[in-house]
Formats: C-alpha cells, sequence, structure tokens
C-alpha cells in the first residue's frame, strides 16, 4: 500500500497502475494530468469526470478532472478509466464507434455516456484501489436543488377540469370563463417551479468534443 501526500498524486499514481490494462487491451495511455475539479461545461451535480483535448492544454497534454463529489477509491478508477478512454481518443469520437471500441477493450460496459467497469475489471480496480491506499480527499456534498421563486397561478374548470395557467400581467382580471362550460374557472394554488439541472445528456454532443468529453 502507498501513501499519496495529496489527490494529485493518487490520481496521477492510479494512472501509472492503470497501464498494464490499457497496454493489454492494445493502448497506450498518452501523457495526462489528473486533477480533482468540478467540470466546466457540464452539470457539476451530475458529472464525475472530464477530459479535455490536447489542443486545449498548453502542454500539449490531455487534461482529466475528477469531481470532488467522489471518495470512493473504486468509484474513483472507474470514472478515471473512462476518462482516459477519451484521452487515448484525444476527444476526437465523442462518446461515438471509436470510443466504444476502446472502452469495450478496457472491460467498459453499458451506454457509452455512462460507460462503467464491468464485473471482472471492477475486481482489477479493487487490487489497484488497495495498493494505492486511501484517496486523501472527503466527497462534496451538494444540498438538494431548492425551489426557486418562480410561481405560476392556474385556473381550472370546477366541471370539466379544463385548465390554464394565467399570468401575472391579467391577475387582475381574474380566472377567465371556460370555453366548454362557459362558466368562470377558479383559482388554484400557485405551484412552485423547481430548479432543474440540464445534463451532460441533454447537450448537442458534437459541439462539446473539442471542448471537453465527461
Amino acid at each position: 500500500m502507498t501513501h499519496n501526500a495529496n489527490r494529485e498524486a493518487w490520481l496521477q499514481e492510479a494512472v501509472r497502475r492503470l497501464e498494464p490494462i490499457f497496454s493489454k487491451a492494445g493502448y497506450a495511455i498518452p501523457p495526462v494530468r489528473v486533477s480533482c475539479g468540478f467540470p466546466a461545461s457540464s452539470s457539476p451535480r451530475t458529472t464525475l469526470g472530464q477530459c479535455w483535448p490536447r489542443e486545449r492544454s498548453g502542454d500539449g497534454v490531455n487534461e482529466i478532472f475528477i469531481s470532488p463529489k467522489l471518495d470512493e477509491p473504486v468509484q474513483l478508477l472507474d470514472t478515471l478509466v473512462h476518462e482516459l478512454c477519451h484521452a487515448v481518443d484525444d476527444c476526437f469520437s465523442g462518446h461515438g464507434e471509436d470510443f466504444k471500441g476502446i472502452a469495450n477493450a478496457l472491460g467498459l460496459e453499458g451506454p457509452a455516456r455512462m460507460a462503467h467497469a464491468s464485473e471482472e475489471l471492477t475486481v482489477r480496480l479493487m487490487m489497484i484501489s488497495q495498493e494505492l491506499g486511501p484517496y486523501p480527499h472527503q466527497a462534496i456534498v451538494f444540498p438538494p436543488p431548492r425551489p426557486s421563486n418562480v410561481s405560476r397561478n392556474k385556473a381550472k374548470c370546477a366541471q370539466c377540469g379544463y385548465e390554464v395557467t394565467l399570468l401575472k400581467r391579467w391577475a387582475s382580471y381574474g380566472a377567465p370563463i371556460c370555453p366548454k362550460d362557459n362558466i368562470r374557472m377558479q383559482e388554484a394554488e400557485p405551484e412552485t417551479i423547481e430548479n432543474t439541472e440540464q445534463t451532460d445528456s441533454d447537450r448537442p454532443a458534437r459541439d462539446e468534443i473539442r471542448r471537453a468529453i465527461s
């Protein structure tokens, strides 16, 4: 078991210990720099790792960031293998066929964007995690999303259930007449609209490829 003084040292040593797995699959890990940090172009709540292409680095290397949300070593290594597959491809194919080929050869399974370690690879990662020792970091925990201040007033017909949203600027006029039953609709309690996060899977994939791949 090794003892790494900081997170980056642990992650860089992890890359070194993962090299034989990549070599056996027929791939060489390119020069990479791995750090603990939040993604720059996708949701920090949902993205566990991100790899930047060499052309975006002043040192001409793939820059990989592992989310501070993670502190469990096997999950860290699983995420790192996924991002290293992007580094091998230099982010050119996104989560396309070239990436899938690399990921499958390494022992990742599932949909490409969420490709994760198979049972066999997980056993290897468990062994590596024991060699690395504890990850010197405690996970950052996100609070649940708070409701926004946006609320919508609605009106509903008591007879047929027809429902409409009332805009603030017309609120003083009261509820409208139901177009079906020709009776005045009843105002309902305001509906609070919760904040929503745009996940990486909602973003146009091709636009992100030369920026970063998560």
